[in-house]
């Protein structure tokens, strides 16, 4: 028998990259699907020669089915802008590739009988007025405001999908994703992160927005693929929040990335963006309980290994 297939869309971006180096090494061919907006072919370039990779330029807002040949036993969509740099500069391609794409992709894996899992987000529970943040939670976003084009883009996008679950009998899983940092990542795709890194590297102030007291709770990559990948083979067909549930104010982290880059450069207050979220951190007693996950890599080796990433290819 060969061995089973997976599409990832949103293949050449921070997660979904790794997503496909994880499926490949357990032994699954891939097919990877960018149309390239925000995802870069350098994070693919090391598959140029594996057999059991493949690649397909498209837009996933247009329909797959007639592009995407052969059977597939799971259908991952990781295809959307995850930043506010990127939303915010493509706010319609945000809004329809969390509705027109996420259905396309729903039909995709219909046609096939595979299990849909779909890349959430914690910008669902907008700025939440409940801390931490349960899955149970209904959230606090403005639905007007200019974050709103990602946040209900991906509300939107966990409706659409329980409802073919519910209607079309698709068997779905949603991974609630909170901040996820590591390799990969873009300079400048205006996360903390590589903001704060990119700048230390360059010897700049490290710029906080606000005071710096907001919080935000960090995982690395290589956990955020370990709870996914187990979401898939779970039977859990609610939302799993999939994160680090260890909160750390912005200005905290500013102070860890001057010390972890071996810098003592300045901080720059800026003003806070609008409708910026003022704490954020995971509950995560249902990965837990369903997955039997929770985060091993610990901060200061998490952010060393992003830090000499950057470092290599700046």
């Amino acid at each position: 028998m060969s061995p089973p297939r997976a599409v990832i869309l949103g293949a050449a971006g921070f997660v979904g990259s790794h997503l496909v180096d994880r499926f490949l090494d357990e032994g699954w061919r891939v097919l990877g699907v960018d149309n390239f907006v925000t995802g870069s072919r350098r994070n693919l370039e090391h598959l140029a020669r594996e057999p059991r990779f493949e690649l397909l330029e498209a837009d996933i807002c247009e329909p797959l089915a007639g592009r995407v040949s052969a059977p597939c036993e799971a259908v991952l969509d990781f295809a959307s802008p995850a930043s506010p740099v990127d939303y915010l500069r493509h706010p319609i391609e945000t809004l329809r590739v969390g509705s027109v794409g996420v259905e396309n992709s729903l039909r995709l894996a219909e046609g096939a009988g595979a299990t849909f899992l779909l890349a959430s987000t914690s910008e669902v529970y907008g700025d939440p007025l409940e801390h931490p943040q349960k899955e149970s939670y209904w959230g606090n976003v403005n639905p007007v405001g200019p974050r709103a084009v990602y946040d209900e883009a991906k509300r939107f996008a966990e409706a659409i999908t329980s409802a073919y679950r519910r209607h079309r009998s698709v068997d779905v899983r949603i991974a609630r994703l909170f901040n996820t940092y590591g390799p990969r990542m873009r300079l400048d795709d205006g996360r903390v992160v590589p903001s704060f890194v990119a700048q230390a590297l360059r010897g700049e102030p490290l710029t906080v927005f606000g005071d710096g007291s907001q919080t935000r709770s960090f995982c690395y990559v290589d956990d955020t693929v370990e709870a996914i990948w187990r979401l898939l083979g779970s039977t859990c067909t609610d939302p799993v929040n999939i994160g680090n549930p260890h909160e750390m104010t912005i200005l905290d982290f500013a102070k860890a990335v001057q010390r972890l880059s071996g810098t003592n450069l300045p901080i720059a207050h800026r003003p806070l963006p609008e409708d910026d979220p003022r704490v954020r951190r995971p509950d995560i007693a249902r990965a837990r309980e369903v997955l039997g996950w929770e985060p091993k890599v610990p901060f200061d080796e998490g952010m060393r290994r992003t830090i000499e990433w950057f470092r290599s290819v700046t």
